[in-house]
């Protein structure tokens, strides 16, 4: 085991072919976008973390860790990527984003082969959003 993964079978981080999977999101608070993303996405504290650095997992400790970086960079444009959360119910999850501190950036939901959806931004400005998939 390299040094670089030491610990992380702890958690069950996401696997891929040659590693693990994790997304790392940029912030000027961690403390801030770490209460943003615990609860819009029930994930814990846990995973790598200190310096700059704090690791988001899921509940369960299986799936793709959320590494938040602390960093002075501030964002000035449109994110290349961002994180989609698909759920049954649009307005319910719009809610609870908000609740949390997410901003709406979609006055309307955009409407696109029958998928729904807001654009919101965290505290810190990067985009996400937030799907309801086609009724079938």
């Amino acid at each position: 085991m390299s040094a670089w993964n030491l610990g992380c079978e702890a958690w069950g981080v996401q696997r891929y072919p040659q590693g693990e999977l994790v997304v790392v999101l940029d912030c000027a608070d961690l403390e801030r976008a770490a209460a943003f993303w615990t609860t819009v996405l029930g994930y814990r504290r846990e995973g790598y973390g200190g310096g700059p650095y704090l690791g988001l997992v899921p509940p369960d400790g299986r799936g793709v860790e959320l590494l938040l970086q602390r960093t002075g960079d501030r964002k000035s444009e449109k994110n290349r990527v961002h994180l989609d959360l698909r759920t049954a119910d649009l307005d319910v999850e719009v809610t609870l984003v908000q609740a949390a501190g997410g901003v709406m950036l979609t006055p309307e939901p955009v409407m696109e082969h029958g998928w729904r959806w807001h654009i919101l931004a965290d505290p810190d400005g990067n985009e996400l959003c937030v799907l309801q998939p086609p009724l079938s």
